[in-house]
């Protein structure tokens, strides 16, 4: 047996657990123990016990050590060779249990050291690869003291677009499992990524190698605990580098994302039905909540604190800044459905109200009521837009806009009618009823005369002119027709009660010459609409 202890092998095993099975023997059998025979062979088992537990813990921590050299696989290196020998561990856990834990203190040391540094290095590969987007000037308004970024000119704004809008940044979590960044490739094509890709990166790395890790330890140790210890280094690494990237984060959307991706994580290790980063993908979400709501409570405090005087533009079209703030609602409602759990439902109320603050203001910049009417239009149907990209998820907040919309746009033919027709749409609404029966005060002859003669004058170069007015000024090509239809089914509407009123009158028929037919103000309507 002794010339078997030369070299770990198969032979070697087997003579190991000979000799285990008489030391076991030894030990439990009583009478054996009285024996002297036994007290002949003794002192050789025990010789035989020390050697072995020599050999061995030294032969397994060769092993550890070879752990350290660059360039080594580790994951081969324990399924290969250290689950051939597994049986190393647990002679030395029976029969010296202190060369058991001076054995497993080593693994945890080295494992440790060489962890944290693969993750150290990794990182700091991977900053190299980050496009900043967001930092604390980047958000609208939010510290007065320094110029803000989009009141600078929409084409620095196109540059951040990443920053508001959610785009092409959600296939990441269509990706949750791809394989992480390689940094010497990206390095190679120039290739820059916003954080959250390299975060997905990272914690990739960290599940694969822990669940590798995890599933060894437990194998071949049985001592589950020993993970968190080889562990401790890469937590630590990863914790500092987290703590130190999210105090500088303004990207709200990027917050939202690695919040999402990290929820697709806890679902993925529990697929794996591995337990050893629960503790830790539950910690990296007490980080990241925070984070984002603090961020996001910058994002409603520069709504609220942006300057509309200096931020107006002179336009009834859709205003810049609440696109952006619309384009970043949509994405947080998506994200929010995608794994929010709700917790963004009174923020997303919240940021609509600072939205609904910020139109206001701009719109009261105008100088009258028709083009606040208009601008507020243009800015609601901009935004339902928007959210019908983000789905039926945003069909709450669609609503609240498309009523908002219908508002401004009734008023808005109302100004519109008053501007082009007041005299028609103010002898209407004081004498004449809905129902054409009744009357507010009894119209004379004189008092409709100068209406009824005006309009023939003026209609159809009125209608044309409102026509223009209409395709000119408003953003969106249905909302126009909308609009121009509302306001020439109004028309057609006053005008025809006009009509009826001066059958009425005595003496109206004197007026019969002046007035234009119904069909003729009709088919003028219908010509427009065959434009639109």
């Amino acid at each position: 047996m002794e010339s078997s202890f030369w070299q770990v092998n198969d032979d070697y095993i087997k003579s190991l657990n000979m000799l285990s099975k008489k030391l076991r023997f030894a030990q439990v059998d009583p009478l054996l123990n009285a024996s002297k025979a036994l007290k002949d062979i003794k002192q050789e088992l025990e010789r035989l016990r020390k050697k072995a537990l020599s050999k061995v813990s030294a032969y397994v921590i060769g092993i550890f050590s070879s752990m350290r050299k660059p360039g080594t696989n580790i994951q081969i290196l324990q399924q290969n060779l250290l689950q051939k020998y597994r049986y190393l561990v647990l002679f030395l856990k029976e029969h010296g249990i202190e060369t058991y834990n001076d054995v497993c203190a080593a693994y945890v040391d080295k494992m440790n050291k060489v962890l944290s540094e693969d993750f150290r290095v990794y990182l700091e590969s991977l900053e190299s690869l980050k496009l900043d987007i967001g930092v604390s000037t980047d958000v609208i308004g939010y510290d007065a003291n320094v110029l803000d970024l989009i009141p600078r000119g929409r084409e620095q704004l196109r540059n951040h677009r990443f920053m508001f809008s959610l785009g092409e940044r959600s296939n990441i979590l269509k990706e949750i499992d791809q394989p992480g960044l390689v940094p010497c490739i990206s390095e190679a094509n120039s290739l820059k990524y916003p954080y959250e890709v390299i975060f997905r990166s990272l914690q990739k790395l960290l599940m694969d190698t822990a669940s590798s890790e995890y599933i060894f330890i437990k194998a071949f140790f049985r001592e589950e605990s020993m993970f968190y210890q080889v562990f401790e280094g890469p937590f630590a690494v990863i914790d500092e580098n987290m703590k130190l990237t999210l105090a500088n984060s303004h990207d709200a959307i990027c917050l939202m994302l690695m919040i999402c991706i990290t929820k697709k994580h806890q679902l993925v290790m529990s697929n794996r039905r591995l337990p050893c980063l629960d503790t830790y993908l539950d910690k990296a979400l007490i980080y990241l909540w925070p984070r984002f709501k603090i961020v996001f409570d910058m994002y409603i405090q520069s709504l609220y604190q942006c300057d509309a005087k200096m931020s107006w533009v002179d336009g009834t079209h859709p205003h810049h800044i609440v696109r952006c703030y619309m384009e970043f609602t949509a994405s947080l409602i998506q994200l929010n459905a995608e794994c929010g759990d709700g917790q963004l439902d009174m923020s997303l109320k919240r940021l609509r109200l600072a939205v609904d603050d910020l139109l206001v203001r701009f719109a009261e910049k105008f100088a009258t009521q028709k083009l606040q009417h208009l601008f507020l239009l243009n800015n609601c149907d901009m935004a339902i837009s928007i959210l019908k990209e983000a789905g039926e998820e945003a069909k709450e907040l669609r609503r609240y806009f498309e009523e908002k919309l219908e508002s401004n746009l009734v008023s808005f033919v109302d100004e519109l009618l008053m501007e082009y027709f007041g005299d028609l749409i103010k002898f209407v609404k004081n004498h004449i009823s809905e129902d054409l029966i009744s009357y507010t005060e009894c119209p004379k002859i004189a008092d409709v005369e100068l209406v009824v003669k005006n309009f023939a004058v003026k209609w159809r170069t009125a209608l044309e002119l409102m026509h223009n007015e209409v395709v000119t000024c408003c953003s969106n090509f249905v909302s126009g027709m909308a609009i121009l239809k509302a306001a020439m089914a109004q028309l057609l509407n006053d005008y025809n009660r006009l009509s009826e009123c001066v059958k009425m009158i005595p003496g109206g028929s004197s007026l019969n010459r002046n007035l234009v037919s119904i069909t003729s103000i009709s088919y003028e309507i219908r010509k427009y609409s065959r434009t639109l």
